[in-house]
């Protein structure tokens, strides 16, 4: 299928390009979530004359992150989970703990925002990534501290 972007994508593409997807990918999140339209001549000739003002809203999301990120960057959170003699927690610390922990600090993040390339299982200090917008990724610091049961 043929669609419109509507927004920057990861991997697929930048807002304005006609780009060609599965069917079930455009018809079940890139519709859905208004990132794209079906490529069709009434829809490319309203998007040209919505290019702008879509352009627009793109680079105030742009802004609108940055300057997100510049706060976010170089915080450091700390976490207090149970954990054995040796160091390692029972359980492990997840993306929804990390979220609610630098939302506490006065962000507005959502889980998904939060990349961890594995589970955190031990004590100490890991650095993950935030995707506040495609193009803007911050680090943070998060220190896990073990409580003895």
């Amino acid at each position: 299928m043929q669609i419109i972007l509507l927004d920057k994508v990861v991997n697929l593409g930048n807002l304005g390009e006609i780009v060609k997807v599965k069917d079930g990918y455009a018809r079940n999140f890139l519709i859905p979530t208004g990132r794209a339209r079906r490529a069709t001549a009434a829809a490319k000739a309203e998007f040209e004359a919505r290019r702008a003002e879509l352009e627009k809203a793109a680079a105030e999301k742009l802004a609108a992150a940055q300057a997100q990120g510049e706060k976010l960057a170089g915080t450091s959170v700390k976490l207090t989970q149970k954990a054995g003699v040796d160091g390692r927690l029972f359980g492990s610390v997840t993306n929804q703990d990390i979220c609610e922990e630098i939302n506490k600090l006065g962000f507005n993040l959502v889980k998904s925002q939060i990349r961890m390339p594995g589970l955190i299982k031990t004590v100490g200090d890991n650095t993950i990534s935030v995707a506040l917008h495609t193009d803007v990724v911050v680090d943070v610091t998060v220190s896990v501290y073990g409580e003895t049961a």
